[in-house]
């Protein structure tokens, strides 16, 4: 990139300050579009698992192959052996197939490697890179960022939901058309989208005065140091944020399927719509307050919203406001601890590696889809108990959460 310059700040950080290219708003909302477009693959599938009888087997393994697809691909890009518009290309046939797999039915086998497999891995590969090109074009803000386009991929599944919900033969023409999607706006992105030179800042933001910035300092503070992947390994923080992922995770995809299964497809689309939308509030509202505290207050939420979608369960046909305000806590809670870890492994390992300590802890996300699994197994004969311990489950995660501290810091000094 022509006319960059390096400068350091307060605390030793390089950065490559430079011009911001004309494409940067551009290459944010072609990445939006995939991850809209690979959305169906997870919401979309997960609402339908019970009404047309696919298996849970096939949804978990999705899941397992969609958050360890990340992390290869992203060390692989991250270390120039693999070019975006290669890695997203792959992406775009992968994810095409899963869905076209599901639109096409067939032998359960053809079904299971054709979604299962390769749509999870491809999903895996076009999450991974859209958020590490973003997140490296948006130094100053990538909290922010990547919850919006997380956020696209929450509610990427809504039109698919509520058009097999007004039209419960439209399933196949359904995923037809979200394949055809899928393969078109990932190849877009992957014409497109490309990464910035390593430590790129751009020039219309003083890196040192953002460094020095009370009010970050104060509510996001910065890392120590700059973590390696083997340093983060080895602290407790980087499990327990893993541990996070793997409870909130499974409880998050366990409502979609509990929620479908009662057949309200109104409270089904909005705990979709919101599970999108609640990640971008989330992140605005962790740069005011603070990341663990919304953290935690999202957690809680999550834990109110499973308490009430079991009480929906339990009451009376008068109380039938309850499945829609079950589906409103879990929604706005069941994706927004997604961009909260994400931004949390940044303030506490630094930005030099997120993109790999970040794929670690994404990664534990394939433990949460056997846990969603195995949720949703014992709602089919005890839903109001499945849904009461899926509340306890993130209750007691969000009292862990609040023992969350950055590593490196003395002990002596208060959290």
């Amino acid at each position: 990139m022509e006319k960059t310059t390096l400068v350091r700040d307060w605390r030793g950080r390089s950065y490559l300050v430079g011009p911001v290219p004309r494409d940067r708003s551009r290459m944010f909302w072609l990445a939006w579009a995939a991850m809209v477009a690979i959305g169906p693959l997870q919401y979309g599938y997960a609402a339908l698992v019970a009404r047309d009888g696919f298996t849970l087997i096939s949804l978990a393994a999705w899941i397992v192959c969609q958050a360890t697809g990340a992390l290869p691909a992203l060390r692989l890009v991250r270390r120039g052996r693999l070019g975006v518009r290669a890695a997203l290309s792959a992406g775009a046939a992968l994810s095409g197939l899963g869905l076209l797999a599901v639109a096409a039915g067939g032998p359960a086998p053809v079904v299971f490697l054709g979604y299962a497999v390769l749509g999870g891995l491809g999903a895996g590969v076009v999450y991974g890179v859209c958020t590490e090109v973003v997140s490296s074009w948006h130094p100053e803000r990538p909290a922010v960022r990547v919850g919006l386009l997380t956020g696209a991929f929450g509610y990427g599944a809504l039109p698919l939901v509520v058009w097999v919900g007004l039209d419960p033969d439209a399933l196949r023409p359904a995923f037809l058309a979200a394949a055809v999607a899928a393969w078109a706006a990932v190849a877009v992105a992957a014409r497109f989208l490309r990464l910035p030179p390593a430590g790129w800042w751009p020039g219309t933001v003083d890196p040192r005065a953002h460094a020095l910035d009370a009010a970050i300092l104060r509510r996001t503070p910065g890392s120590v140091r700059q973590f390696s992947l083997a340093q983060a390994l080895r602290t407790r923080t980087l499990a327990a944020l893993a541990a996070i992922l793997v409870c909130a995770g499974a409880v998050s995809v366990f409502d979609v399927i509990v929620v479908a299964r009662a057949g309200a497809w109104g409270p089904l689309a909005l705990l979709v719509a919101l599970n999108g939308a609640g990640r971008a509030l989330a992140m605005r509202c962790s740069e005011v307050v603070g990341r663990r505290r919304v953290l935690v207050t999202v957690l809680a939420l999550l834990a109110l919203g499973q308490a009430l979608l079991a009480a929906s369960r339990s009451a009376s046909g008068g109380a039938s406001a309850l499945p829609w305000l079950g589906a409103l806590a879990a929604g706005l809670a069941g994706g927004a601890f997604y961009p909260l870890v994400a931004s949390l492994v940044r303030d506490f390992f630094g930005a030099e590696r997120v993109g790999q300590i970040h794929a670690v802890v994404y990664s534990a996300k394939a433990v949460a889809g056997v846990g969603a699994v195995a949720l949703a197994a014992l709602a089919f004969t005890t839903p109001a108990g499945a849904l009461l311990l899926a509340a306890a489950l993130t209750a007691v995660t969000a009292l862990a959460t609040t023992r969350l501290r950055a590593p490196g810091l003395p002990a002596t000094l208060p959290a």
